[in-house]
């Protein structure tokens, strides 16, 4: 799905949503004859209940999975751009200095564009920029590798480094925009207001109702799809891939070294 989903308020939602459903259930129940289609109710119950438990088992488990490829890839995108950096010592003496200095402005360009997906799916102004300086690395390591004073093998080392380092960012880009589609939260939203009002139909018999159950299923089941949908957005809620910035930022401190 490509548009933002608010983890806080989607649980907000699912939970007053159930809770709500809960109480239709039990008024409804309470109208209908005790024992009515009993062993039939009972097995539509387990069935939704099982559904239901099915979704967001799964559900979780994707997110969970998505956002350690997210924190793989940063350490990919690293790795990369440290390898490609490395191998600029094979250029001449001469031509070094200004293809390290753009590495320098790639590498902010890069830290911006993380920083600013905290406010949009894919900060187009800053990928641009990003894009821009690749070229331009690519363009002047292309000339400075078969340059005089350049290493025999600066081409067959250097070039596919770059060609790496820029992959990764449409690896990444596909990375972020990639999340469970939309009728797969729709359905857990339903689900959970079904299981609700299933339970609300199951306890109308009860004379009084252990709200302190009900209350702690629906915040149990509210809180689990709220870790969920933070997981699938780790640059906005609690939990983030931010920290692991650090990698690329230490790196980029090293470059102040050369």
């Amino acid at each position: 799905m490509d548009k933002i989903v608010s983890a806080p308020w989607f649980a907000l939602g699912l939970f007053a949503g159930m809770l709500l459903a809960f109480g239709v259930g039990w008024r409804t129940g309470g109208r209908r004859k005790s024992g009515e289609n009993g062993s039939l109710s009972g097995a539509i119950d387990s069935a939704i209940f099982g559904l239901f438990s099915l979704l967001v088992a799964f559900t979780f488990s994707g997110a969970a999975e998505r956002y350690d490829q997210r924190r793989h890839l940063i350490a990919e995108e690293t790795n990369n751009i440290g390898t490609a950096w490395l191998r600029v010592d094979l250029l001449s003496t001469s031509d070094q200095p200004p293809v390290r200095e753009l590495f320098r402005r790639y590498l902010d360009s890069r830290l911006q564009t993380y920083r600013k997906l905290a406010e949009t799916p894919l900060p187009e102004k800053e990928m641009a920029e990003s894009v821009r300086l690749q070229d331009e690395i690519w363009k002047r390591s292309v000339v400075a590798t078969s340059g005089p004073g350049a290493h025999q093998d600066a081409g067959k080392l250097l070039l596919p480094a770059l060609n790496a380092m820029i992959d990764i960012t449409t690896t990444r880009a596909m990375a972020t925009l990639i999340h469970p589609p939309a009728a797969i939260l729709i359905l857990l939203f339903g689900l959970g207001l079904a299981s609700s009002f299933l339970m609300g139909l199951g306890m109308a018999d009860v004379t009084r109702r252990n709200l302190v159950l009900v209350v702690g299923y629906v915040a149990i089941t509210a809180l689990t799809v709220l870790v969920i949908v933070d997981l699938e957005y780790p640059r906005r809620g609690l939990i983030r891939v931010d920290p692991y910035d650090s990698f690329l930022r230490d790196l980029r401190q090293t470059m102040n070294d050369r």
